[in-house]
């Protein structure tokens, strides 16, 4: 009986540790949510993949990959564990399109070969950052990093001109959509706006990801770049 006793005030001792532990964490858990817009720039030409369709555009269409920049908006969920690390689990929207003509071509009046260069990309991302120094109220420098599953589409729009065919001009549209998995490296600043409750976020992201257009999509490739840098600012709410 003793035994049994024993036994049962260490299940018991435990179980309430247990509890205690669960509590503490609990406790230390800080939730937040984070709305916000930015930039966002898909990697420069000389940085790009060899069998990107933009770098293989280039050889016949005339356009800036700088047209592709544009503004994104985004929403996210954080989870902070004690001051000094947070997950954090969000979702995002871009879309831009770029105008394009062929280079050394023109219809027969003269007027020129116009396309839409679109892309638009829905990254659903997993992070972690890290704050080493400061603490929640104060200004809090952070690093991170984690995965984005990147929902996107990619579509060509105008006038092309069938080089097999003595150079007739055609209208028609090519189109790809797909799902890649980038990783993700960040870094940034968080600052507060009186108090621990509400801050602001300001940070860069820059993922890694290319998609796969097909082969039999139209296009002069098979692949996109999908790579880039996201610069945002954000306005955070904890609870």
């Amino acid at each position: 009986m003793k035994r049994v006793m024993r036994k049962s005030a260490v299940i018991a001792g435990a179980f309430v540790l247990a509890m205690s532990v669960t509590a503490n964490a609990s406790a230390q858990m800080v939730h937040s949510v984070g709305l916000g817009a930015g930039l966002f720039a898909p990697r420069g030409l000389d940085a790009r993949d060899a069998n990107d369709v933009l770098v293989e555009n280039l050889n016949t269409l005339a356009f800036d990959i700088k047209d592709l920049r544009g503004a994104e908006v985004f929403g996210e969920w954080m989870v902070g564990f004690s001051d000094r690390v947070e997950l954090g689990f969000g979702a995002a929207y871009y879309s831009r399109t770029a105008p394009s003509v062929y280079a050394d071509f023109v219809n027969s009046d003269q007027s020129e070969i116009e396309q839409d260069l679109r892309l638009r990309i829905i990254p659903l991302s997993a992070v972690v950052r890290f704050l080493p120094f400061g603490r929640p109220g104060q200004t809090q420098v952070f690093l991170g990093g984690g995965v984005s599953v990147l929902r996107w589409k990619y579509s060509e729009t105008g006038e092309f001109i069938d080089f097999f065919d003595n150079y007739a001009v055609f209208r028609d549209r090519y189109v790809a959509t797909g799902t890649a998995v980038a990783p993700v490296v960040l870094g940034g600043v968080r600052m507060p706006i009186g108090g621990d409750i509400y801050s602001l976020n300001a940070e860069l992201r820059y993922q890694f990801g290319t998609g796969d257009l097909g082969v039999d999509s139209g296009f002069l490739t098979d692949t996109i770049d999908l790579s880039g840098l996201h610069f945002t600012v954000g306005f955070r709410i904890s609870f």
